[in-house]
Protein backbone atom coordinates (compact mmCIF):
# COMPACT_ATOMS: atom_id res chain seq x y z
CA UNK A 1 0.00 0.00 0.00
CA UNK A 2 1.01 3.64 -0.52
CA UNK A 3 0.79 5.18 2.94
CA UNK A 4 1.16 8.73 4.17
CA UNK A 5 2.42 8.55 7.75
CA UNK A 6 2.37 11.67 9.92
CA UNK A 7 4.79 11.85 12.83
CA UNK A 8 7.02 9.05 11.62
CA UNK A 9 10.07 10.68 13.18
CA UNK A 10 8.67 10.43 16.73
CA UNK A 11 9.27 7.81 19.41
CA UNK A 12 6.66 5.37 18.12
CA UNK A 13 6.83 6.30 14.45
CA UNK A 14 10.54 5.65 14.06
CA UNK A 15 9.85 1.99 14.85
CA UNK A 16 6.47 1.62 13.17
CA UNK A 17 7.55 3.08 9.82
CA UNK A 18 10.44 0.61 9.27
CA UNK A 19 8.16 -2.23 10.38
CA UNK A 20 5.58 -1.27 7.75
CA UNK A 21 8.24 -0.76 5.11
CA UNK A 22 9.56 -4.27 5.77
CA UNK A 23 6.06 -5.54 4.99
CA UNK A 24 6.33 -4.00 1.52
CA UNK A 25 4.39 -0.78 2.06
CA UNK A 26 5.57 2.46 0.45
CA UNK A 27 5.73 5.21 3.08
CA UNK A 28 5.78 9.01 2.83
CA UNK A 29 6.59 10.61 6.18
CA UNK A 30 5.15 13.99 7.15
CA UNK A 31 6.99 15.50 10.09
CA UNK A 32 8.84 18.58 11.29
CA UNK A 33 12.05 16.52 11.62
CA UNK A 34 13.61 14.07 9.14
CA UNK A 35 13.40 10.31 9.71
CA UNK A 36 16.51 8.17 9.29
CA UNK A 37 14.92 5.29 7.39
CA UNK A 38 16.36 4.34 3.99
CA UNK A 39 13.76 4.49 1.25
CA UNK A 40 11.38 6.75 3.20
CA UNK A 41 11.25 10.44 2.30
CA UNK A 42 10.24 13.02 4.88
CA UNK A 43 8.25 16.07 3.80
CA UNK A 44 8.61 18.88 6.34
CA UNK A 45 4.95 19.55 7.04
CA UNK A 46 3.01 21.48 9.67
CA UNK A 47 -0.14 19.38 10.01
CA UNK A 48 -1.91 22.17 11.90
CA UNK A 49 -2.05 23.95 8.52
CA UNK A 50 -4.91 22.51 6.45
CA UNK A 51 -3.43 23.69 3.16
CA UNK A 52 -0.14 21.95 3.84
CA UNK A 53 -1.97 18.72 4.70
CA UNK A 54 -4.07 18.75 1.52
CA UNK A 55 -0.93 19.36 -0.52
CA UNK A 56 1.11 16.70 1.24
CA UNK A 57 -1.61 14.06 0.74
CA UNK A 58 -1.67 14.74 -3.00
CA UNK A 59 2.05 14.86 -3.86
CA UNK A 60 4.68 12.52 -5.25
CA UNK A 61 6.38 10.47 -2.52
CA UNK A 62 9.77 10.98 -4.20
CA UNK A 63 11.60 12.01 -7.36
CA UNK A 64 10.82 8.69 -9.02
CA UNK A 65 7.18 9.75 -9.23
CA UNK A 66 8.01 12.34 -11.87
CA UNK A 67 9.20 9.60 -14.24
CA UNK A 68 5.67 8.27 -14.70
CA UNK A 69 4.33 11.40 -16.35
CA UNK A 70 0.96 10.59 -14.83
CA UNK A 71 0.98 12.84 -11.78
CA UNK A 72 1.01 11.72 -8.15
CA UNK A 73 -0.16 8.16 -7.61
CA UNK A 74 -3.17 7.32 -5.44
CA UNK A 75 -2.70 7.17 -1.68
CA UNK A 76 -4.20 4.03 -0.13
CA UNK A 77 -4.09 4.95 3.55
CA UNK A 78 -3.12 7.60 6.07
CA UNK A 79 -1.62 6.84 9.47
CA UNK A 80 -1.72 9.88 11.74
CA UNK A 81 0.71 9.80 14.68
CA UNK A 82 1.87 13.44 14.62
CA UNK A 83 1.08 15.26 17.87
CA UNK A 84 2.47 17.02 20.87
CA UNK A 85 3.06 13.72 22.68
CA UNK A 86 2.19 14.60 26.28
CA UNK A 87 1.50 17.42 28.72
CA UNK A 88 4.28 19.70 30.00
CA UNK A 89 6.02 20.10 26.66
CA UNK A 90 4.01 23.12 25.54
CA UNK A 91 1.32 25.15 27.33
CA UNK A 92 -1.94 23.26 27.78
CA UNK A 93 -3.91 25.37 25.32
CA UNK A 94 -1.28 24.73 22.64
CA UNK A 95 -1.26 20.99 23.31
CA UNK A 96 -5.05 20.82 23.03
CA UNK A 97 -5.38 23.12 20.03
CA UNK A 98 -2.59 21.61 17.94
CA UNK A 99 -3.58 18.00 18.60
CA UNK A 100 -7.24 18.60 17.83
CA UNK A 101 -6.63 20.82 14.80
CA UNK A 102 -4.02 18.55 13.23
CA UNK A 103 -6.23 15.47 13.55
CA UNK A 104 -9.20 17.29 12.06
CA UNK A 105 -7.02 18.51 9.18
CA UNK A 106 -5.59 15.08 8.41
CA UNK A 107 -8.91 13.25 8.53
CA UNK A 108 -10.73 15.93 6.54
CA UNK A 109 -8.09 16.03 3.81
CA UNK A 110 -7.92 12.24 3.57
CA UNK A 111 -11.69 11.85 3.30
CA UNK A 112 -12.10 14.67 0.77
CA UNK A 113 -9.26 13.25 -1.33
CA UNK A 114 -10.99 9.87 -1.42
CA UNK A 115 -8.65 7.95 0.89
CA UNK A 116 -10.72 5.20 2.48
CA UNK A 117 -8.45 3.95 5.27
CA UNK A 118 -7.31 6.24 8.10
CA UNK A 119 -5.63 5.20 11.34
CA UNK A 120 -5.14 7.73 14.12
CA UNK A 121 -3.13 7.58 17.33
CA UNK A 122 -5.34 7.94 20.37
CA UNK A 123 -3.99 7.20 23.83
CA UNK A 124 -4.20 5.38 27.15
CA UNK A 125 -4.68 8.86 28.63
CA UNK A 126 -8.31 8.82 27.51
CA UNK A 127 -8.94 6.48 30.48
CA UNK A 128 -8.42 9.49 32.72
CA UNK A 129 -5.74 8.43 35.19
CA UNK A 130 -2.41 8.95 33.40
CA UNK A 131 -2.27 12.73 33.79
CA UNK A 132 -4.93 13.11 36.49
CA UNK A 133 -4.61 15.57 39.35
CA UNK A 134 -3.85 13.46 42.42
CA UNK A 135 -4.40 9.73 42.90
CA UNK A 136 -7.43 8.86 40.81
CA UNK A 137 -8.83 5.34 40.63
CA UNK A 138 -10.07 3.68 37.45
CA UNK A 139 -13.81 2.99 37.24
CA UNK A 140 -13.22 -0.74 36.82
CA UNK A 141 -10.84 -3.32 35.40
CA UNK A 142 -10.19 -4.30 32.70
CA UNK A 143 -10.06 -1.07 30.72
CA UNK A 144 -11.77 -1.86 27.44
CA UNK A 145 -12.88 0.23 24.50
CA UNK A 146 -16.38 1.02 25.81
CA UNK A 147 -15.01 2.50 29.06
CA UNK A 148 -16.38 5.93 30.11
CA UNK A 149 -13.44 8.12 29.10
CA UNK A 150 -13.03 11.06 31.46
CA UNK A 151 -9.58 12.70 31.35
CA UNK A 152 -8.89 15.93 33.23
CA UNK A 153 -5.85 17.04 31.26
CA UNK A 154 -5.38 18.88 27.97
CA UNK A 155 -3.63 15.97 26.22
CA UNK A 156 -6.12 13.24 27.16
CA UNK A 157 -9.01 15.57 26.37
CA UNK A 158 -7.55 16.27 22.92
CA UNK A 159 -7.47 12.53 22.24
CA UNK A 160 -11.11 12.11 23.26
CA UNK A 161 -12.06 14.92 20.87
CA UNK A 162 -9.99 13.29 18.13
CA UNK A 163 -11.90 10.04 18.55
CA UNK A 164 -15.17 11.96 18.17
CA UNK A 165 -13.79 13.66 15.07
CA UNK A 166 -12.86 10.28 13.60
CA UNK A 167 -16.32 8.90 14.32
CA UNK A 168 -18.03 11.90 12.73
CA UNK A 169 -16.04 11.62 9.50
CA UNK A 170 -16.51 7.85 9.35
CA UNK A 171 -20.28 8.25 9.63
CA UNK A 172 -20.27 11.05 7.08
CA UNK A 173 -18.06 9.36 4.50
CA UNK A 174 -18.27 5.61 5.06
CA UNK A 175 -14.47 5.44 5.30
CA UNK A 176 -12.74 3.08 7.70
CA UNK A 177 -11.23 5.18 10.49
CA UNK A 178 -9.60 3.28 13.35
CA UNK A 179 -8.38 4.97 16.55
CA UNK A 180 -5.59 3.21 18.44
CA UNK A 181 -5.51 3.86 22.18
CA UNK A 182 -1.76 3.43 22.44
CA UNK A 183 -0.31 2.39 25.78
CA UNK A 184 3.04 3.43 27.24
CA UNK A 185 5.42 2.92 24.30
CA UNK A 186 8.50 0.88 25.13
CA UNK A 187 11.43 0.96 22.72
CA UNK A 188 13.77 -2.07 22.59
CA UNK A 189 16.45 -0.36 24.68
CA UNK A 190 14.00 0.60 27.43
CA UNK A 191 13.42 -2.81 29.00
CA UNK A 192 16.12 -1.98 31.54
CA UNK A 193 13.45 0.20 33.21
CA UNK A 194 11.27 -2.77 34.13
CA UNK A 195 13.11 -3.83 37.32
CA UNK A 196 12.38 -0.33 38.62
CA UNK A 197 8.73 -0.76 37.68
CA UNK A 198 8.57 -3.98 39.71
CA UNK A 199 10.27 -2.36 42.70
CA UNK A 200 7.74 0.50 42.78
CA UNK A 201 4.38 -0.93 41.65
CA UNK A 202 2.38 2.25 42.18
CA UNK A 203 4.65 4.10 39.73
CA UNK A 204 2.86 2.18 36.95
CA UNK A 205 -0.72 2.85 38.08
CA UNK A 206 -1.00 5.81 35.70
CA UNK A 207 -0.22 3.41 32.82
CA UNK A 208 -2.58 0.74 34.19
CA UNK A 209 0.45 -1.55 34.57
CA UNK A 210 0.40 -2.02 30.79
CA UNK A 211 2.65 -1.13 27.84
CA UNK A 212 3.13 -1.54 24.08
CA UNK A 213 6.40 -2.62 22.50
CA UNK A 214 7.07 -0.18 19.65
CA UNK A 215 7.58 -3.08 17.24
CA UNK A 216 4.33 -4.77 18.24
CA UNK A 217 2.64 -1.42 17.62
CA UNK A 218 3.93 -1.71 14.05
CA UNK A 219 2.16 -5.05 13.75
CA UNK A 220 -1.10 -3.57 15.05
CA UNK A 221 -0.97 -0.74 12.52
CA UNK A 222 -0.28 -3.26 9.74
CA UNK A 223 -3.26 -5.37 10.83
CA UNK A 224 -5.46 -2.26 10.79
CA UNK A 225 -4.33 -1.53 7.23
CA UNK A 226 -5.32 -5.05 6.20
CA UNK A 227 -8.71 -5.09 7.97
CA UNK A 228 -11.42 -3.44 5.87
CA UNK A 229 -15.08 -2.65 6.30
CA UNK A 230 -15.27 -1.88 10.04
CA UNK A 231 -16.18 1.80 9.75
CA UNK A 232 -15.23 3.64 12.93
CA UNK A 233 -13.48 1.52 15.54
CA UNK A 234 -11.36 1.99 18.66
CA UNK A 235 -8.66 -0.54 19.54
CA UNK A 236 -6.44 -0.67 22.60
CA UNK A 237 -2.87 -0.95 21.34
CA UNK A 238 -1.11 -2.74 24.19
CA UNK A 239 0.75 -5.97 24.82
CA UNK A 240 -0.84 -8.99 26.46
CA UNK A 241 0.37 -9.01 30.06
CA UNK A 242 0.61 -6.94 33.21
CA UNK A 243 3.99 -5.49 34.18
CA UNK A 244 4.06 -7.33 37.49
CA UNK A 245 5.22 -10.66 38.89
CA UNK A 246 1.84 -11.56 40.46
CA UNK A 247 -1.22 -12.73 38.50
CA UNK A 248 -3.38 -9.76 37.61
CA UNK A 249 -6.34 -10.18 39.95
CA UNK A 250 -4.12 -10.81 42.97
CA UNK A 251 -1.94 -7.83 42.07
CA UNK A 252 -4.91 -5.48 41.64
CA UNK A 253 -6.45 -6.66 44.93
CA UNK A 254 -3.21 -5.62 46.63
CA UNK A 255 -2.50 -2.32 44.84
CA UNK A 256 -5.93 -1.10 43.69
CA UNK A 257 -8.35 -2.69 46.20
CA UNK A 258 -11.14 -0.18 45.76
CA UNK A 259 -11.61 -0.76 42.02
CA UNK A 260 -14.12 -3.39 40.94
CA UNK A 261 -13.33 -6.17 38.49
CA UNK A 262 -16.01 -6.18 35.79
CA UNK A 263 -15.05 -9.55 34.35
CA UNK A 264 -12.52 -12.24 35.29
CA UNK A 265 -8.92 -11.37 34.42
CA UNK A 266 -7.14 -14.53 33.41
CA UNK A 267 -3.60 -15.15 34.57
CA UNK A 268 -1.35 -12.19 33.84
CA UNK A 269 -3.78 -10.40 31.48
CA UNK A 270 -3.01 -6.70 31.11
CA UNK A 271 -5.46 -4.44 32.99
CA UNK A 272 -5.60 -2.29 29.83
CA UNK A 273 -7.18 -5.02 27.75
CA UNK A 274 -6.18 -5.87 24.19
CA UNK A 275 -8.83 -8.59 23.84
CA UNK A 276 -10.63 -6.75 21.02
CA UNK A 277 -7.34 -6.13 19.20
CA UNK A 278 -6.50 -9.83 19.39
CA UNK A 279 -9.96 -11.10 18.48
CA UNK A 280 -10.88 -8.61 15.72
CA UNK A 281 -7.49 -7.82 14.18
CA UNK A 282 -5.69 -11.08 14.95
CA UNK A 283 -2.86 -9.48 16.93
CA UNK A 284 -0.29 -11.93 18.32
CA UNK A 285 2.38 -10.20 20.40
CA UNK A 286 6.00 -10.89 19.58
CA UNK A 287 7.70 -8.91 22.35
CA UNK A 288 6.52 -9.88 25.81
CA UNK A 289 8.54 -8.01 28.43
CA UNK A 290 9.46 -11.25 30.20
CA UNK A 291 11.62 -12.17 27.19
CA UNK A 292 13.90 -9.20 27.94
CA UNK A 293 13.82 -8.85 31.74
CA UNK A 294 15.25 -11.23 34.32
CA UNK A 295 12.38 -12.21 36.60
CA UNK A 296 14.14 -14.41 39.11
Amino acid sequence: MRIVFTGGSGKAGRHVVPWLKAKGHEIFNLDLKPLDCPGVNTLITDVTDSGQVFNALSMHFGFEGYDTGAGPAKVDAVVHFAAIPRVLIQPDNVTFTENVTSTYNVIEAAVKLGIRKIIIASSETTYGVCFAEGDKDYHHFPLDEDYDSDPMDSYGLSKVINEKTARAFAMRSGADIYALRIGNVIEPHEYDKFPGFMADPLSRKRNAWSYIDARDLGQIVHLCLEKNGLGYQVFNAVNDTITAHEPTEAFLARWCPGTKISRPLEGFEAPLSNRKTREVLGFVEEHNWRNYVKTG
